[in-house]
This record gives structure tokens, C-alpha cells and sequence, in this order.
């Protein structure tokens, strides 16, 4: 095996200039949020609310623009059975972008939380918290673990370097400066990583367009010339299909702890709101090289080129087209430079995942669920450990696992049907509780899993409207196996289902016990007559006309106690003055809420 020294020269510099970037953010902020009390933890999870609109828009548009957003567009570009017409990521995440933005960013920031599960452990309580965490840390990881694989794959065709090594020195670097500075690390080399990912790829279209192995691309846009036109077609039979991965893309976008983050991180509600609008447009812009070199992989004559006469797709090498583009289509000081590219937005994206997956372990499993009483300090070892921990484990995973991308098609799915409902239900809907989010947990879980995932050979046990038998080539084996393909859009039909689950037994669990149908000892969620239990209670705080309201257990408890979990959601500091009036209409229980305990004599007002 030849190994280039040019290559790993400028991989070599790329890795060194992002590690320096993440090393600088670190010492650099390392003192921020002290003057406000802020807590160390809370400024490695959100960087101390302060992130601007510069840094935030790099950040977050790096978050979705990473080794799998760019690799895989031009891969379905260059796909004769799919086109453009099937390249749905770059619209799709950016119109989850817009939502997100419009409906989402708001409440989430203004109400002060920390991470995305914080509402649902704020109303559904820490044992409902801690199972909307298992699909939540399955996509971070088996992201993580997707991208990492994805980039050795890479490395390998351009440098000839071992597989195992690029992804584990990859793997070490973002796991390195995102243990030293949190947020503010992964911020920071997101906005070096942003320029190097438009950079190498704009400086790598004009050469591999100009080659003479390529006919014009808007020629073969609409006609065939070495195969089917790359503009792509939506066949009637697969227009359900179509509309589902496009829902999935666009709202199952939205509940990932790696976009919240920055959400929360912004210093102010508009200015989250802000941020997504800014990335959505980010992310279409750093589209357009990846279309443009998916196009060229189309119109190219192969045999012409150093590559072969076999094309890439009868090499089952498509999802590699990017790096055959620049290696065979490009000067070798472009293609290294296109592949610099290509680690830093696979390094932008693990980097975000592995924070994000250790976030809600330190704060919603480990502080809120387990250890109430834990210090800043034992938080903060906490977060480094797991972020070492998930780190390695996404990292083993693509070195060991063939299946990660199907592990990371289901865990995605799942993120969309189970987590998507569940917070529409918890910042829109008025009195949704845990027996209706328990409902719609399961809901969603058995539609999507009983449709199957042919990627993982999981055999569907619900065959829904439409289905066929298609004949495909296994990834890993090389065999040709019988698949059930589902034609029918269930994926986001199990959503609908899991959201209308929420909704239905909730009214019917608070009908229930409340009209005294059935025994309130019954209640053991302590979701409806014993709302105040400790489960839920301890950890809620209202914020109601400038005041944050503590609301302490009916029980007596230690004051430092009472006084640590108060302030476990909502931070004074973190609250702009303005959106305290909107607070207080935008949450659908605040009034709800305020009349029952009042009642109670339970508030004490500070």
C-alpha cells in the first residue's frame, strides 16, 4: 500500500490548525460566566449564553454541514435511480432549521433550560426523562459512530492510509479539545472547520468540471449520456415514500440535543431564533459544491480518468463519489486540500454528537435522576468522563460494527416518532402527563420498529398499505436477498399516532382519576392527583411575572436542597427581562399550574 506523504501533510495541518483552535477557545473562555455565578458545568454545556450571532450561525450550520450532509448528497446526486430529485438533506434540515426557529428556539431558550430533556423531566418527571434519553443518546452515538466510519472510508481511497488509524487519530482530536473546553471548543473549530469544508470543495468544482473526462452537466441534467440524468425523477409508486423521508428530514430535525445547544447557548431568545434562520440558509449555500460534484460523477466518462473503465456505482462505491471526484477529477494539491475538507466536516459533526450525548447524562441522568446534591465540580468530571466514554464507544463502532448506518437509520426514525411528539405535547400542548407520554413512547416504538429496517435485515411484523418484495445486494455479504419494501409513509404515520397517543391518554388518565373512576391510589406515576410528588415537583420552577417561583416538596426538606433543585431549570441570570410577559402565556400549564397550587398554599414566593 502506497501512502502519500502530500496527503497526510495536509490532513496533518488541518488536524493541527483545528486542534490548536479548540486548545485557544478553551484557555480563552476558561474563566467565562464566573462574574455571573454561573456554574462550570452549565458553560461547558452552553457556553455561558453568550455564544453571538457569528460564532452561533458557524456553529450550528457546521452541526448539520458535516461529513454525511455533504458525502451523501453528492451520493444521491450521482445515483441514476435517485438524481437531485432524491437528495432531500440540504432542504429538508434546512427547513427543520426554519421551524425550529419559528416555533421551537422561543420557549426553549426563554424559559432558561439547559438541555433538551429538561422539559420533559420539568412535567413528566425524571423516570420519563430517563427513557426519552435512550433514543436521544442512540442517535448521538450511532451518528458519531456513521460519520467516523465514513471518513476512514475516505482517507482510504485519497491517502491509502489504514482505515482504523485515520479514524481513530480523528476520533482523538475532537474527543481531545471537546474534554478541555466544551462548547466553546466545539464552537470555535466549527467556524474553522465551516471555511475549510467551503474552501476545499469550491477550489475543487472549477478543475473537476474543466476535465476532459466530463461531459456539460447541464447536458446530462436531462439527458443520458453515461447513465440516467442526474436531475433525478419521482416515480408515482414512490411518492408516499418520498414525503415521509422529506417529513422525516424536516421535523425529526428538530429534536436533537446537538441543535438545542446551540438554541440554549444563544444569548437571547430572538437571537436563537435568529441563529436557525441563519444555518438554514448555511446549509443550503454548503449544498451547492456537493450537487455540483455529485452532477460531475454523472457525467463523467470513467474509463478516461485513472480510476478504471468500471464506474463507481457498479463498484458499489457510490457513497464514495466526493473523494473519487477529487482524487481522479483533480490536481493532487486540490484533491488533499478537498479532503482536508471532508475530515473537518466529519470532525464538526462527532465533535457536537459526543457533547451532546454527555450533556444530558451529566445533567438529566446523573444530577437530576441519581445525585440531586451534586456538586459543580463532580458534574463537570462527570461530563468528561462520558464524553471520553461515548467518544470511544462511537469510535469502536464504526471500527468494529458493518451495520452502523442501518443502527443509525433506526435510531434517527425513532428520535422522530418518539421524541418529536413528545416535545410538541410538552411546550404546546395544556395537559399532557406521564401516562399519556408513556403511551406515546410505546405507540411510536412498536409502528416504527414493526415496519422493519432492511439495512439491519430486521424483518418487518407490521406490513402496512403497499408493501413489496424487492430483490437487493446485501451491503456487508455481497448476496442477493428478498427485502419487504413499505411503500406506505409509516414513519410519520407512527408519529401522528405517538403524538395523538400523548394527547388521548392523558385527558383520559386525569378523567379517570379525577372523576374518582378510578382509586387515586392507583395513581403510582404520581401523574395526576399526586402532581406535587417528589418525582416531579422538586424539580419545577414557574417563572411568572419577574419571580422565579420555587416550589417546594409537600414534605419538608433540607433548605440547600430545595434552594439547588429550584434552580435546577431556570436561571435568573439567563432570563432577559422581556420574555418574561411571554413566559408566562407561551407555557400551555403555567396558569394551570399557578391556580392549583395557590390553592394548596404551597408557593412561597421569594
Amino acid at each position: 500500500m502506497t501512502i502519500h506523504v502530500e496527503g497526510l501533510v495536509a490532513i496533518a495541518i488541518f488536524y493541527l490548525l483545528i486542534l490548536f483552535v479548540g486548545i485557544w477557545a478553551a484557555w480563552k473562555n476558561k474563566h467565562s460566566g464566573e462574574a455571573e455565578g454561573t456554574d462550570r458545568s452549565e458553560t461547558i454545556m452552553v457556553g455561558g449564553r453568550d455564544i453571538g450571532l457569528f460564532v452561533g450561525g458557524f456553529t450550528m450550520t457546521a452541526t448539520w454541514v458535516g461529513g454525511g450532509y455533504i458525502n451523501g448528497t453528492a451520493e444521491y446526486v450521482y445515483l441514476p435511480d435517485y438524481g437531485l430529485a432524491w437528495a432531500q438533506a440540504p432542504f429538508g434540515y434546512a427547513l427543520s432549521l426554519v421551524v425550529g426557529g419559528l416555533f421551537f428556539a422561543k420557549p426553549m431558550r426563554s424559559r432558561g433550560y439547559v438541555t433538551m430533556l429538561d422539559p420533559f423531566q420539568q412535567l413528566y418527571g425524571k423516570r420519563m426523562g430517563g427513557l426519552l434519553f435512550i433514543p436521544a443518546l442512540m442517535g448521538e452515538i450511532f451518528w458519531s459512530a456513521a460519520i467516523l466510519s465514513a471518513l476512514g472510508a475516505t482517507l482510504s481511497v485519497i491517502v491509502d492510509i489504514n482505515i482504523k488509524m485515520s479514524v481513530v487519530i480523528s476520533a482523538l482530536i475532537a474527543i481531545f479539545y471537546t474534554l478541555v473546553g466544551g462548547l466553546y471548543s466545539v464552537a470555535y473549530t466549527d467556524v474553522v472547520q465551516l471555511f475549510c469544508i467551503f474552501i476545499g470543495l469550491w477550489i475543487s468544482v472549477p478543475f473537476a468540471v474543466t476535465n476532459p473526462a466530463v461531459s456539460d452537466i447541464t447536458v446530462t441534467a436531462v439527458k443520458y449520456v453515461y447513465q440516467s440524468p442526474w436531475r433525478g425523477s419521482i416515480h408515482k409508486s414512490d411518492t408516499w415514500v418520498w414525503i415521509d423521508n422529506f417529513c422525516l428530514l424536516m421535523l425529526g430535525g428538530i429534536p436533537w440535543q446537538v441543535y438545542f445547544q446551540r438554541v440554549l447557548s444563544a444569548s437571547s431568545a430572538t437571537y436563537a431564533q435568529v441563529l436557525s434562520f441563519l444555518a438554514a440558509f448555511g446549509c443550503l449555500i454548503m449544498a451547492v459544491p456537493s450537487v455540483l460534484i455529485g452532477a460531475i460523477g454523472a457525467s463523467t466518462d470513467w474509463n478516461q480518468t485513472s480510476y478504471g473503465a468500471i464506474p463507481p456505482k457498479e463498484r458499489d462505491q457510490a457513497d464514495m463519489i466526493l473523494p473519487i471526484v477529487l482524487q481522479h477529477l483533480c490536481p493532487p494539491f486540490v484533491s488533499f486540500f478537498g479532503l482536508g475538507a471532508v475530515s473537518a466536516a466529519v470532525m464538526s459533526s462527532a465533535d457536537s454528537s459526543i457533547l451532546s450525548a454527555s450533556s444530558m447524562f451529566a445533567r438529566n441522568i446523573y444530577q437530576l435522576a441519581f445525585r440531586q446534591s451534586a456538586s459543580d465540580r463532580e458534574i463537570v468530571w462527570v461530563m468528561r468522563i462520558t464524553i471520553f466514554v461515548f467518544g470511544g464507544l462511537a469510535t469502536l463502532m464504526a471500527l468494529v460494527t458493518g451495520t452502523v448506518y442501518g443502527l443509525w437509520y433506526l435510531s434517527s426514525d425513532l428520535v422522530y416518532v418518539i421524541i418529536f411528539p413528545q416535545l410538541l405535547s410538552v411546550l404546546f400542548v395544556k395537559g399532557t402527563n406521564t401516562y399519556g407520554s408513556v403511551a406515546a413512547y410505546l405507540f411510536g416504538m412498536v409502528l416504527r420498529i414493526g415496519g422493519g429496517e432492511p439495512y439491519l435485515q430486521l424483518p418487518p411484523f407490521i406490513y402496512y398499505p403497499g408493501w413489496t418484495i424487492e430483490q437487493r445486494m446485501h451491503h456487508i455479504t455481497g448476496e442477493m436477498e428478498d427485502v419487504v419494501i413499505q411503500k406506505f409513509p409509516f414513519k410519520t404515520v407512527s408519529m401522528l399516532a405517538s403524538f395523538l397517543g400523548n394527547v388521548a391518554f392523558s385527558y383520559l388518565a386525569k378523567y379517570l382519576f379525577e372523576s374518582g373512576k378510578i382509586s387515586h391510589k392507583y395513581d403510582f406515576l404520581d401523574a395526576v392527583v399526586s402532581k406535587h410528588s417528589g418525582e416531579i415537583m422538586d424539580k419545577t420552577t414557574l417563572v411568572t411575572r419577574g419571580n422565579n417561583i420555587g416550589l417546594s416538596e409537600m414534605a419538608p426538606v433540607k433548605p440547600r436542597l430545595s434552594v439547588t433543585l429550584a434552580a435546577a431549570f431556570t436561571r435568573r441570570d439567563t432570563l432577559p427581562a422581556e420574555t418574561v410577559e411571554e413566559e408566562e402565556e407561551s407555557s400551555p400549564d403555567s396558569s394551570h399550574h399557578d391556580e392549583e397550587w395557590q390553592s394548596q398554599d404551597v408557593i412561597k414566593r421569594k
